[in-house]
This record gives C-alpha cells, sequence and structure tokens, in this order.
C-alpha cells in the first residue's frame, strides 16, 4: 500500500473521483451515468490508494459500500485535469 501512494488514477477512477466533488461530504456514486454500479476493484483501489474512504453502513443493501472522497482523493481529482 505504501507504493500506491503516490499513483496516479487511471480516468476510470478519476471519472468517479471528481464525482464527489460536486456532492455534498464528497459522497462517492454508487452508479455510473448509465446505471452501471461502480466497480468493486475500483473502488477498493481508490480506497487502497488514500483517495476514498468508506463514510457509513447502508442498512437496506449491507453489500453496497458507500464513499465519500478524502482530502487525497480532492487534491488528485483536481490536479490531475
Amino acid at each position: 500500500m505504501t507504493g500506491k501512494k503516490h499513483s496516479k488514477p487511471t480516468d476510470v477512477q478519476l471519472e468517479w473521483l471528481r464525482r464527489g466533488l460536486s456532492q455534498p461530504g464528497g459522497k462517492l456514486p454508487l452508479f455510473d451515468k448509465n446505471g452501471k454500479q461502480i466497480s468493486d476493484k475500483t473502488v477498493q483501489s481508490c480506497i487502497d490508494h488514500g483517495w476514498a474512504a468508506p463514510w457509513f453502513d447502508n442498512p437496506i443493501k449491507p453489500d453496497w459500500l458507500i464513499c465519500k472522497l478524502t482530502d487525497e482523493g480532492r487534491r488528485v481529482s483536481t490536479t490531475n485535469a
């Protein structure tokens, strides 16, 4: 994990992270613009890099991971424009 902290996000990761910039609290979406669920791999990778963090448990769908941007996530999503 330590080597990943300075990585640059992929286009898919960056698109997902940027969608949280305009949301209250930096909430990241569960679905893409076409209604497809965001890949677990994308979510977990962003968490591993420190760009996203789990926010709270979803009582209706406990298997869905609700995340928000971290300060580092905000930084990479605005500096990699």
